[in-house]
């Protein structure tokens, strides 16, 4: 038997994964009719033992008798086939045609019919129900008898009702049956066989009343009819013809529900959205789909949602089962919401809405509704007003910052480099000046990263203040940067007119600043001497060309190691060129001014208020000395306090104590040299006098002599004699002729390293020289100053390149030279010492 019942589960699931889905429920098993005649068979009852759920009870299998038009389905007790009138899985309960008991006489004494009968239920899953039948007697002086056994306990039972009429005349048909011409009783549970019986006193009505009846019915189906007692079998034969219908409660009575159990192979609630209960009548249990749908729940996925919005469309008896009054119906699984409109709420039911306002209270509202639109429309208008304000604002601040000159001159000039951006892209491009996009900030303004469309990095700097005589020359400033096109400088690509102060649009540099790489949280790593040489030649390079091969001078103005920027390869990129175009000099600008650059500051442009090309020759030696010492331009030594290391140095410098300022790591016996001409030439650029300092391109000249000496002296290994002070002691390494060759073959060039101990800074000094092999007709002549231990002259034109602070001395005698390297030897003549020096002079032409 179980595996039966396991054959049949698994035929069920397979049949409903391969049947297609219908707009009507599936109530029987696939292939299966789910109709006999005009009444529905559902599962699991079926035609047939193949088609009903055998394995919980033989008693589901319905027989469909074809003999009759329609077809009648009819379903077997132990006994008898019963004709089934409806089968309700919902209620649990299958209604059929049940027989009459009756007798009838003939003459006072004679009986003519004679027929009892009942119910044979032992065994099967149906109960007559309860509360749905009754038992009744019809006719005069009757007495109706209903007795059997009950299921649970066998217990005999035995119950009836009396009937009374003193004639036909005494009663009256359609009255319900209390007694006068009929009678009913209710019945007992779990009754399963019994029987009906009469017993009446026939003499004094049997010729009017000659037949009695009883019977189990289902309760209402009956009311009293004078031609049911008259004549013989006219009910039976009538109204009865078929039986009568009675209510069984069915159930699945072999089981019960798990309630927590393992649930077992032949449990029939195989639907989801279905619950198990106890049956009400007798053992076993039904099943039941969950509140909000319905269907077959002893078939896979039977149980279906209810579309009681749908329903209430369809019938208007379903508006008052599912209400929803003044509301929208909206399905939900399981359930329906009804949604108030706007103007209403819920009612407090759940099921209904009504008016947010009274009549009063939407008076109120109407007003305060016409005020807001009212309002809204003024801001409306005023919001507009604002907006051709802004956008007048715009252009004003674009014409007033020389967007049309602009134009113009980008036309005239056939320039197409420089991007002008929109306030709009600008926000765009920063995130509406996002601080998450801030690369820096100082007394100027801020600086942002930025991203234009394509995905182009770039730097935005957003200045603070401008002067208004300097906006027309900004215009020219603008066009010349950006057809600056230098590997050593951050290329300018646009400008944004649209705002009070013009913002400037920058091409992105990755690596962060030389300050960052120099004394960020990392200072501690070694950074080489040659990648030192490097940044600061490209650094003062990019400089140079802007003071010297441009169309016309370039002023930074803002030299310092935050606007020095480093690219992946830590190659040098000046940035923030033509800021002082954008800088206004009255007094409390000039004071933002000067906290951007402390430690920087050229005196000169301190008292002036002017910049020069020297202020960014002095700001660069400040650069110079923080890549030596990698010490910030005013820093804390830990002992006394913040110091600024331009006034520092050249105290350290007089002292002869400058190597112990000198970044640690980087020194090294072979490379002595290089950093004390290093440190010379950052005490030269010092001067505080602006003309007596080098111009950006000797300094880069000078730098590039320097690299150029480091690679010999660390690829060859060349001794030098160099007098430096370090931590203390004074050092004396010998010293071979050093070689150098002119960066441009116009110029002679004598780069002699006479020992800082014996050359002097005042006073006078006698120098001349000597020259091995003899000389030839020379095109250059050498000039020697007390005050230069470098010094290149120029004979032709009658020049001398020195860095002094007074008139020089008249040059020693003029020697010709021919091209190429000569050994020589400088002597020199100082509070009565004489003094000499190997050097190597280099004719380059």
């Amino acid at each position: 038997m179980q595996e039966a019942s396991v054959l049949l589960m698994l035929t069920i699931f397979h049949a409903m994964a391969i049947s297609t889905t219908t707009s009507e429920p599936v109530i029987s098993l696939p292939g299966c009719p789910d109709k006999c005649g005009n009444v529905s068979i559902p599962y699991p009852f079926g035609i047939g033992a193949d088609c009903s759920a055998t394995s919980l009870s033989s008693y589901f299998t319905i027989t469909c008798n074809d003999t009759f038009q329609p077809p009648r389905p009819m379903v077997r007790d132990l006994l008898l086939e019963r004709e089934v009138i409806e089968i309700s899985l919902e209620r649990g309960e299958v209604r059929v045609y049940g027989p009459v008991s009756y007798i009838c006489f003939s003459s006072n004494t004679n009986i003519s019919e004679n027929h009892t009968t009942g119910f044979t239920l032992e065994g099967t899953p149906f109960v007559p129900s309860t509360t749905r039948n009754r038992f009744m007697a019809i006719g005069c002086h009757t007495l109706g008898i209903i007795g059997g056994y009950m299921h649970s306990n066998s217990n005999l039972y035995v119950a009836g009702c009396y009937s009374y009429c003193q004639s036909i005349n005494s009663t009256s048909n359609g009255a319900p049956c209390t007694g006068m011409g009929c009678c009913e009783t209710t019945i007992i549970p779990d009754l399963k066989d019994f029987a009906a019986i009469l017993v009446m006193n026939q003499s004094a009505v049997w010729d009017f009343n000659p037949c009695f009846y009883a019977m189990l019915v289902e309760a209402g189906w009956y009311s009293f009819r004078r031609q049911d007692v008259v004549g013989h079998l006219r009910f039976v034969n009538g109204r009865a013809d078929r039986g009568v219908p009675v209510i069984h409660d069915w159930a699945i009575r072999n089981g019960s529900c798990p309630e927590g159990k393992k649930v077992p192979k032949d449990y029939a609630c195989v639907s989801s959205n279905s619950n198990c209960v106890k049956a009400s009548n007798s053992q076993g249990y039904l099943c039941k789909c969950s509140e909000g749908y319905e269907g077959n729940l002893y078939l896979p996925k039977g149980c279906q949602d209810i579309d009681e919005c749908k329903l209430r469309k369809e019938d208007p008896k379903y508006k008052e089962l599912y209400p929803c009054r003044h509301g929208m119906c909206q399905n939900i699984p399981g359930a329906y919401l009804c949604k108030c409109r706007v103007g209403k709420r819920p009612d407090g039911t759940n099921y209904g809405c009504q008016p947010v306002l009274n009549h009063v209270e939407r008076a109120v509202a109407g007003v305060s509704v016409s005020a807001l639109v009212v309002m809204a429309l003024i801001c409306l208008l005023v919001m507009k007003l604002q907006r051709r304000k802004y956008r007048k604002e715009k252009e004003e601040y674009f014409k007033q910052n020389g967007g049309l000159r602009l134009f113009d001159e980008m036309r005239s000039r056939q320039v197409d480099t420089i991007l002008i951006l929109t306030e709009k892209e600008i926000k765009k491009a920063t995130e509406n000046y996002s601080n998450d996009r801030v690369l820096g900030c100082g007394g100027h303004g801020m600086v942002y990263r930025g991203t234009l469309d394509g995905d182009k990095e770039v730097a935005i700097k957003k200045s603070k203040v401008i002067d208004d005589d300097c906006r027309e020359e900004f215009v020219n400033e603008i066009i010349i940067l950006s057809q600056i096109n230098h590997r050593n400088i951050v290329r300018l690509l646009g400008c944004c007119l649209e705002v009070d102060v013009p913002m400037l649009v920058y091409e992105f540099v990755s690596n962060g600043t030389l300050s960052e790489f120099l004394h960020g949280n990392d200072h501690r790593t070694p950074i080489p001497l040659d990648l030192r040489l490097n940044i600061a030649t490209q650094s003062a390079e990019a400089l140079a060309y802007i003071h010297s091969s441009t169309s016309r001078t370039i002023l930074h103005g803002d030299v310092k190691s935050l606007n020095i920027l480093l690219d992946d390869e830590y190659n040098a990129k000046v940035a923030d060129f033509g800021a002082s175009a954008l800088k206004s000099m009255d007094r409390n600008d000039f004071i933002m001014f000067i906290q951007g650059t402390l430690g920087y500051l050229d005196p000169e442009t301190f008292v002036s208020h002017r910049l020069t090309d020297k202020s960014d020759t002095y700001s660069f030696r400040v650069v110079l000395l923080e890549i030596m010492t990698r010490k910030k331009a005013l820093y804390n030594d830990n002992l006394n306090g913040n110091k600024a290391l331009s006034h520092i140095f050249p105290l350290m410098f007089h002292q002869k104590r400058h190597c112990d300022m000198l970044d640690y790591d980087m020194i090294d016996d072979k490379v002595l040299v290089v950093l004390q001409k290093l440190a010379e030439l950052a005490m030269h650029c010092l001067n505080p006098r602006g003309d007596d300092r080098p111009t950006m391109k000797e300094v880069a000249e000078r730098l590039q002599m320097l690299r150029r000496l480091h690679m010999q002296l660390v690829s060859k290994s060349i001794p030098t004699r160099v007098s430096c002070s370090y931590e203390g002691s004074s050092v004396s390494i010998p010293s071979d002729p050093m070689k150098y060759q002119s960066m441009e073959t116009a110029k002679l060039v004598l780069d002699a390293d006479i020992a800082t101990t014996a050359m002097p800074h005042r006073g006078p000094v006698t120098l001349s020289y000597s020259l091995r092999p003899p000389t030839a007709p020379a095109r250059r002549f050498l000039m020697l100053h007390p005050r230069a231990p470098a010094v290149v002259g120029d004979a032709e034109k009658n020049q001398m390149w020195c860095s002094c602070s007074r008139e020089p001395s008249s040059p020693s005698p003029a020697a010709k030279l021919p091209v190429g390297f000569h050994d020589a030897t400088a002597t020199y003549d100082y509070g009565g010492a004489h003094y000499q020096l190997p050097i190597t002079i280099y004719n380059g032409d």
